[in-house]
């Protein structure tokens, strides 16, 4: 039998009443089956795992970890990823916000960012929150961060990747804590610039863009650039600083790293707000990247996804990491049909740094400034058509955007996407204050009903409907009170307010609006009518006392077709004024005496 509609769906519902197990079995199902890889799978992987190498070294330089690290998050977190993430091609590794949101909590907590122990507790505590997320079904709560907050936060991210490295693109470091101060400082101190270093950061950029001239070459275009230009500055000579020169980076695969439990009471928000960082980031893949087998992605899944590539990667050396926007479009590009695409590129990068490791010492810090600079300058020009979105949306988005980039640029990450989230969550307050509205219904001599605007006032003795479109949010109230009609002189009027699409539980300034209006109505000779209501707003009008406010018949359930409980309504309050008709010619006949009678 199906449902009518409003009725309360009897799926979250076992046949004992408890709700709730249906769903836990949903998230206790097997893991994803990884299926049979594919020739362009295993080439995916490993233009996925080279494009790795310069991406990941230069995020974690950036952020002052050891190069090695932005290495080795390219290999446990990628595999465990791949093997459980519900969005098929989805790839888990470290990216720039995440790397930068790490090195902040650090700071903050005064620990160590070269401190393995110390990464190791970052990495756990964000996969806990990741897996915990996933758990409770959270995924619904990165849709609360707006367009333009994390418009705002990218484009700040972006400008940080591109101030953290003037100094090894160009020999200057700018002066200043904000970030744009410190762009304006690097400007105007062009002639402090070193010219090696400036050169060599030059020739990745040009050798990148050659590269990225021929379409085969465009995915690994930063590691073409990143290998010649390197090549020819150890030919040449060029006295620039190396990779060598501020860390070792062994030919071994990751070892084990033992968290410090020392340090997790300081870490512990920290470490929520790197979850929430990584999971923004990772929320829109699923959307942007259907799976290629028919499948459907999960937000949820994907959650518990990427805590569990943190929980394991955490323990061998890496950076806490999250889904990578650019690496899974780098794999879907390369022709990545199945996840093995992203367990090739953790396993062949694996191989990689075993072989070739060392010589990754002898990269000029210059090259990995340029590269970086590069991926800033991408992410940037790559937001400019969201940029001019929220622009032109309403001036309330665009000061938000506004206020969550200057937050990125002064405060740390991990307060800035705190801001930005609770800058999210007024934004949809503010709006939905502002679309709530009542909307009049009146209906032709065909039966067809039309919207209108509400009438100033009640009509005495007539049926008035209006149509409640809000969420019961009580900003909203003051606003949609007004443009209720005015009750005086509105005797034997009825008011029938069809709230079928409102929430089950209203907030208590609805109950007491609901609660005046009823009353006002009475007083003039009037009556209330709810119509459409659903079964949890019912048991709050009767905890509330409301229901006894309505009268009997004044609470008509949303059960049957769409239209069903207005009619019903419109039959009571049409009954209901025929009857105070009749009463109230019975009164005057008993005063008057019937028709015809002396007086």
């Amino acid at each position: 039998m199906s449902r009518p509609l409003g009725g309360a769906p009897a799926a979250r519902r076992d046949a004992d009443g408890r709700p709730g197990r249906a769903r836990m079995r949903r998230l206790l199902r097997p893991l994803p089956k990884p299926g049979r890889p594919t020739p362009s799978d295993a080439g995916a992987g490993l233009v996925t795992g080279l494009f790795s190498i310069p991406e990941g070294m230069a995020y974690a330089s950036i952020a002052g970890f050891n190069p090695i690290a932005g290495l080795y998050a390219g290999i446990v977190p990628a595999i465990v990823g791949s093997l459980t993430a519900r969005t098929v091609l989805m790839v888990t590794t470290l990216t720039s916000a995440i790397a930068l949101t790490s090195q902040s909590v650090l700071q903050e907590a005064g620990l160590d960012p070269a401190n393995p122990g110390h990464i190791a507790a970052l990495s756990l505590l964000a996969g806990l929150v990741m897996l915990l997320m996933g758990v409770l079904r959270l995924g619904a709560v990165m849709s609360f961060v707006s367009n333009a907050v994390m418009t705002g936060f990218s484009t700040g991210i972006a400008l940080q990747i591109i101030t953290g490295v003037l100094k090894d693109a160009t020999g200057y470091r700018p002066q200043g804590h904000n970030r744009l101060y410190q762009l304006g400082d690097w400007l105007a101190h062009i002639g402090h610039w070193q010219l090696a270093a400036t050169l060599v950061a030059v020739a990745t950029m040009a050798v990148w863009a050659l590269a990225r001239t021929v379409r085969r070459l465009e995915p690994v275009a930063l590691l073409i650039a990143m290998i010649v230009v390197s090549a020819v500055v150890a030919a040449l000579g060029t006295g620039v600083e190396h990779v060598r020169d501020i860390a070792h980076i062994p030919a071994a695969l990751p070892g084990f790293s033992a968290p410090d439990l020392s340090a997790v009471p300081r870490l512990l928000g920290g470490a929520v707000a790197v979850a929430l960082v990584a999971l923004a980031q990772a929320a829109s893949i699923g959307s942007s990247v259907p799976n290629p087998d028919g499948s459907r992605s999960s937000v949820n899944g994907d959650f518990a996804a990427q805590g569990l590539a943190n929980l394991a990667g955490g323990l061998f050396q890496s950076l806490p990491s999250g889904g990578s926007l650019s690496r899974t479009g780098v794999a879907v590009s390369a022709g990545a049909r199945t996840r093995w695409a992203g367990i090739f590129s953790g396993v062949l990068l694996a191989l990689v740094v075993l072989v070739c490791a060392p010589l990754a010492e002898h990269i000029p810090m210059a090259v990995i400034g340029g590269l970086i600079l590069l991926v800033g300058g991408e992410l940037i020009w790559g937001k400019r058509h969201d940029i001019l979105l929220v622009l032109r949306t309403s001036p309330l988005s665009s000061a938000a955007m506004v206020l969550t980039f200057l937050a990125t640029t002064q405060l740390p990450l991990q307060q800035a996407i705190v801001l930005g989230a609770v800058l999210s969550l007024l934004l949809y307050c503010a709006q939905a204050a502002r679309r709530a509205r009542f909307l009049a219904l009146s209906r032709d001599p065909d039966g067809r009903w039309h919207l209108a605007d509400p009438p100033d006032r009640l009509p005495p003795g007539d049926v008035t409907v209006l149509y409640y479109a809000g969420t019961s949010f009580f900003a909203e109230l003051p606003h949609i009170e007004q443009t209720l009609p005015r009750t005086d002189d509105a005797r034997g009027a009825v008011l029938v307010l069809v709230l079928r699409g409102a929430p089950d539980v209203p907030s208590s300034s609805m109950a007491k609006v609901i609660r005046r209006h009823a009353r006002e109505l009475e007083q003039q000779g009037g009556r209330l009518i709810l119509s459409g209501v659903e079964p949890g707003l019912g048991r709050v009008l009767r905890m509330t006392g409301i229901d006894r406010d309505l009268g009997p018949g004044g609470i008509v359930p949303a059960e049957g077709a769409v239209f069903d409980p207005l009619n019903r309504a419109l039959d009571d309050a049409h009954a209901w004024i025929a009857g105070r008709a009749d009463t109230t010619a019975a009164g005057a006949e008993n005063r008057h005496g019937p028709p015809g009678s002396p007086p």
